[in-house]
């Protein structure tokens, strides 16, 4: 199937289709765990259905202390860590919240190479609803990534796309500790 979207000319955007995006996804490649060291902005883009919408709405878009990044550092050439930020309105200051393991994993949905973002091995939200990213490089500075989450291998394959852009600022640290 030849994609709808370009990756040398799209801007993408909430109004692009989840199966546009899952089109594109699956022409573009894992960027090196070592592209991938610093804060990079997020954007939730277009949800398959009215309840991610409404979940994505409470969880990213939340309007006290929204969505704001994700950010990585590389650990060594096959792995690093990460953390979401999120904006906390009124007070000017980011918090850091669910830390994660990265690395170049397969994909659920092509099990070509991706930048895994891995939540379970953290007791944190994230973790215990199972969420796992996956991300690709649209082109320099330009990642498309989806998320999943879920109890069921159903669940864990309805793709939840995001866009980041980066990376806007270094990473400020890891946060939390990995169960055993």
């Amino acid at each position: 199937m030849t994609p709808l979207l370009d990756r040398d000319t799209v801007d993408l955007t909430t109004t692009q289709s989840v199966d546009d995006l899952m089109a594109l996804f699956a022409t573009l490649d894992a960027p090196a765990i070592a592209d991938m060291d610093g804060e990079f902005d997020a954007t939730l883009l277009s949800q398959p259905n009215l309840l991610s919408t409404a979940l994505g709405a409470v969880m990213v878009r939340y309007p006290l202390a929204p969505w704001r990044a994700k950010a990585f550092r590389p650990i060594d050439a096959v792995s690093g860590r990460g953390y979401n930020s999120f904006r906390i309105v009124g007070a000017g200051r980011d918090v850091r919240r669910y830390p994660m393991l990265t690395s170049i994993a397969a994909s659920r949905y092509d099990s070509r190479p991706v930048y895994q973002l891995d939540y379970r091995p953290f007791d944190s939200l994230n973790g215990r609803i199972n969420m796992v990213d996956e991300i690709r490089r649209v082109r320099p500075g330009v990642y498309l990534g989806i998320g999943t989450w879920g109890f069921t291998q159903r669940q864990r394959h309805i793709p939840l796309p995001f866009q980041l852009l980066g990376p806007a600022r270094p990473y400020a640290g890891d946060i939390g500790t990995a169960r055993p």
